[in-house]
């Protein structure tokens, strides 16, 4: 067994913007094992918006991020050492080991995960965590129809993509919302989408309403503001929103909504959810996710920053959008 290994810590609460400062990098001694313990070398850690809320004090739906521990983060990696009788070394799991080259674990709330059949990443992107946000918010919240128009923003991002590519598959005509001329290009050109909207060019509600000639019925919400209020302003009756994650309002901007009054006038279903509380369905959806990225149907994109003092960084460019699809930093 290794003597040491690194972690990045919650430092600091941010008060507004996130800075490397908030973070510090400790080196942390590897503990004996119990019996029952097993140690993980992480191989790639996830980068998530959900992690800024966690850095904040603020009542929300989970515990805050604690000062000095580990910063929380989904993990991919390769048992190295064992006294697990349900793990043995050499196996390749996924768990939320945190900002941390190595861990040592009760096995808990790991997974075993195929290394033959996807790269390790794709467990931490389309078939992890950010897939099943997008499986379930729209097979379980939007419920599209054939020939219904579903809209979904940060469409260029690992749980957007997702969510483009199944709702086409399903017979939907799907409008993206991403901001620049590359990411849209890429969400229309290779991942299939009907079209996308470029919110950084400056006609947010007339592009949108181009776009979507014969209204909106599923909105698949991860931005909120103004993508949210353009696709309300365009919703039909009887519509669903499936509200993921509201990152433009990290940085303390502006959330209002000024078409509040459509989601009574067209009789609208808003639901927000948290994947996590859904632990009974991932089965299904990763088996399913796993084959359609598999064969090819559902594509996927990372940005991968390298080692363990990059995530920082990389984590402060994900909240400003410089990501290109999933965001990963890549330890070994």
């Amino acid at each position: 067994m290794p003597g040491s290994y690194q972690r990045m810590v919650l430092a600091s609460r941010p008060r507004g913007a996130v800075t490397p400062a908030n973070f510090r990098l400790e080196t942390v001694t590897v503990p004996a094992l119990q019996d029952g313990e097993l140690l993980v070398r992480n191989h790639y850690l996830s980068l998530d918006p959900y992690m800024r809320g966690r850095m904040s004090a603020a009542k929300s739906y989970a515990a805050s991020q604690a000062l000095d521990q580990t910063m929380i983060g989904g993990t991919v990696g390769e048992v190295v050492a064992s006294r697990h009788a349900g793990f043995a070394v050499g196996d390749a799991v996924v768990g939320v080991l945190g900002w941390a080259e190595m861990a040592v674990t009760d096995g808990a709330q790991l997974r075993k995960v195929d290394a033959s059949k996807l790269p390790l990443s794709a467990y931490l992107g389309a078939v992890g965590m950010p897939g099943m946000a997008a499986w379930y918010g729209l097979n379980r919240i939007i419920a599209p129809k054939v020939g219904e128009t579903v809209v979904v923003s940060a469409a260029s991002g690992a749980v957007g993509s997702v969510v483009g590519q199944l709702a086409r598959l399903q017979g939907c005509r799907v409008v993206g919302i991403a901001g620049g001329p590359a990411k849209c290009a890429y969400v229309v050109d290779e991942l299939g989408f009907d079209a996308c909207i470029d919110y950084k060019a400056g006609k947010l509600e007339a592009d949108l309403a181009a776009a979507t000639p014969d209204g909106i019925d599923g909105i698949f919400e991860n931005v909120g503001g103004a993508t949210l209020d353009a696709a309300l302003a365009r919703s039909n009756a009887f519509g669903r929103v499936a509200l993921c994650g509201l990152i433009g309002g990290f940085g303390g901007a502006d959330m209002a909504i000024h078409n509040a009054r459509l989601l009574l006038i067209n009789r609208l279903t808003v639901q927000g959810f948290i994947v996590t509380e859904h632990m009974d369905l991932w089965d299904q959806g990763l088996a399913q996710l796993a084959e359609l990225v598999a064969s090819g149907q559902v594509k996927y994109r990372e940005t991968v920053a390298h080692g363990l003092a990059a995530a920082p960084d990389a984590f402060i460019g994900l909240l400003q959008g410089f990501n290109f699809g999933k965001q990963l930093v890549k330890l070994i």
